[in-house]
């Protein structure tokens, strides 16, 4: 990781994005913007942004609005039986329902653009917040955008799911970390995420002997991952963390299923998406760990 020979250099180190989320309260302290870099090595069976999983572009179509009019396979050279995000229907569309989600862009772009924005985080004590996909995936752009926020509080989205050199390394680049902890059981949490968590589990280590803040996310997902034996077990495992700032709770988006129509993809979680998440927030409370649900 990391050779980069100098700043002019680094600052052109490209990376791929899908979004710029401006004026975002829930990603950190104070007012936020957050990027959201596309790829991602887990494959969670609840994913709600399933457009950050692929490294690469894709065509995104809201199928709800589409009327079948035509014009996008007319003028698709493949006609749309292999997609290559080449942008060309999106033109046509009359109802402006089509978009590439994923674009490349370098750090020094990225960074001009996000410092547009440098006052507010000022006035708010707020700052940059890097999410996915999983930010550690594009690691090289990673270093680089975060070595074009100078100046700026800087926060990080991620599984965990990444090499203890590479957490460990930027742990002096990085001022908050927002860490998912999905599941305690090695083998549940393979079947769910695609990975198992030994590497996460490390590396959630490594952050509690540091001194750098953190905040633990649980995606709470009905009869995966939200009983109460998992719950107790993942609050255990956080006692006297003295630098974790509180957990958040992240009960299952229902409206999931959507952008994975508008990506072509099938979904069909293995769970039953109407149920309301058990929240037992208590596990944490009474060994004094704040919990919020967001």
């Amino acid at each position: 990781m990391l050779n980069i020979k100098d700043s002019k250099e680094i600052m052109e180190t490209k990376g791929m994005i899908f979004d710029i989320e401006e004026f975002a309260i829930y990603d950190g302290p104070g007012i936020r913007t957050t990027v959201f870099f596309k790829g991602c090595p887990l494959r969670c069976i609840w994913c709600h942004n399933p457009e950050g999983i692929s490294q690469y572009p894709e065509m995104m179509v809201k199928t709800a609005l589409c009327d079948n009019c035509g014009r996008c396979e007319k003028i698709c050279a493949y006609r749309q039986t292999l997609c290559t995000a080449c942008g060309d229907c999106i033109d046509e569309c009359p109802k402006h329902i089509r978009k590439i989600s994923g674009y490349e862009i370098t750090a020094g772009e990225l960074a001009a653009k996000l410092k547009k924005n440098i006052d507010s985080y000022k006035s708010s004590g707020g700052g940059v917040t890097i999410s996915g996909g999983e930010p550690f995936y594009q690691s090289e752009f990673l270093f680089a955008l975060l070595n074009g926020l100078n100046g700026i509080h800087k926060a990080i989205e991620t599984s965990g799911y990444t090499s203890c050199d590479i957490f460990t390394k930027f742990l002096d680049y990085i001022d908050l970390y927002i860490m998912d902890i999905k599941h305690i059981d090695a083998i549940i949490h393979k079947e769910i995420t695609g990975v198992g968590n030994k590497q996460i589990l490390e590396n959630l280590r490594i952050l509690k002997e540091s001194n750098k803040p953190f905040i633990i996310r649980i995606p709470l997902i009905p009869d995966i991952n939200d009983s109460d034996e998992n719950l107790s077990a993942t609050a255990n495992l956080l006692a006297g963390s003295k630098n974790l700032l509180r957990v958040e709770f992240l009960p299952y988006n229902k409206l999931t299923k959507t952008k994975y129509i508008s990506l072509s993809k099938k979904y069909n979680p293995p769970f039953d998406e109407t149920k309301e998440p058990n929240i037992s927030q208590e596990y944490f409370t009474q060994i004094g760990i704040k919990s919020v649900i967001l």
